[in-house]
């Protein structure tokens, strides 16, 4: 009889707050600060995937550049593999980033277009002294290369002579090239079309069964993360206000942001009617986050100390955690 494999949590993300300054005046002085994160607390198990969603601006891709030292945090703490990721030094932060990889949004912007795509997939080989010759990194870079569905030839080509999907699965081939044990997938289907979307989703599953890869999916469309998440954060305004399983997210969603954004997924019956969710008014500023509980001005559903008041990040039911005052 086998035994069932544990999991355990590979990366532990703690009280994370990321601010960025603002400038202004002759001398350039800090006048003020976009609070994009703050205090942001999650963990993301190995061999999962974690979607992190909401609205554009709301942080999520800031909490992903944060945890791999992208861009340096404001406090906080993460912990990968047993390791906290901003106490190390230069050394080992560089033999910690080959398990720990990013796939971009733009593909194209983030490849160098005077450079072949063999040469970017096995520019992270070279930094990490992967291969003990040239010959090597190019089997490793070919053997990528065909995992994500591209052909040997295509590593001599360059960006612009690849469509848009094409240089998506190049940018996956380049994260994978290393076999980390942990890929931020930084909203990687937005900017494709549908059918394309379908198929680099499905390459990504395949990876991850086959490499055992854990990652943290970043999306606005909820949709798509239903579809390869496993367990969601629902974040708003820096903030993360409800997070569970993907099932019991879409079941039985607690907090009204969550309620609203899961109102406007289109319905493919034209028989089945779902109540829309209509929120007023604009997203705030980071700049001046609203008082009380962030998502006051604009909820259906506010009571009156919610503007006074930040709701307590507690857990309502059994892994379902969520920030309102209306769930006991």
């Amino acid at each position: 009889m086998f035994e069932e494999k544990k999991t355990y949590e590979l990366v532990q993300v703690k009280n994370l707050v990321k601010y960025f300054p603002v400038r202004g005046g002759l001398l350039q002085r800090v006048v003020a600060h976009v609070r994009a994160v703050e205090d942001v607390s999650f963990t993301v198990r190995e061999g999962e995937t974690f979607g992190l969603v909401g609205e554009s601006g709301c942080g999520k891709t800031t909490v992903g550049r944060t945890i791999l030292r992208l861009i340096p945090a404001t406090s906080g703490q993460v912990v990968f593999d047993g390791q906290d990721v901003f106490n190390l030094n230069a050394r080992d932060l560089k033999a910690l980033r080959r398990n720990m990889q990013i796939i971009f949004q733009d593909p194209f912007s983030s490849l160098d277009p005077r450079m072949p795509v063999g040469e970017s997939v096995a520019e992270g080989l070279l930094v990490h002294n992967i291969g003990k010759t040239s010959k090597e990194r190019f089997e490793v870079v070919i053997n990528t290369l065909r995992k994500v569905g591209l052909e040997d030839y295509h590593a001599r080509r360059y960006p612009h002579e690849f469509s848009g999907g094409q240089r998506q699965r190049i940018g996956i081939a380049r994260a994978l090239a290393l076999r980390p044990k942990f890929i931020v997938c930084d909203e990687p289907v937005s900017a494709l079309d549908v059918s394309i979307q379908a198929q680099v989703l499905n390459i990504l599953k395949e990876l991850q069964r086959e490499f055992n890869l854990t990652y943290l999916f970043v999306a606005h469309n909820l949709s798509v993360v239903e579809h390869i998440s496993d367990r969601i954060g629902v974040m708003y305004l820096g903030k993360m206000v409800e997070l569970t399983g993907r099932d019991e997210l879409f079941r039985k969603p607690l907090h009204p942001y969550t309620q609203a954004l899961l109102s406007a997924i289109p319905v493919p019956d034209p028989n089945l009617k779902r109540e829309r969710i209509i929120l007023k008014g604009d997203v705030p500023s980071p700049l001046r986050p609203p008082s009380g509980c962030r998502f006051h001005p604009r909820c259906p559903a506010a009571l009156e100390h919610c503007s006074q008041k930040e709701p307590v990040f507690k857990e309502a039911a059994p892994d379902h955690w969520v920030a309102c005052w209306r769930v006991e």
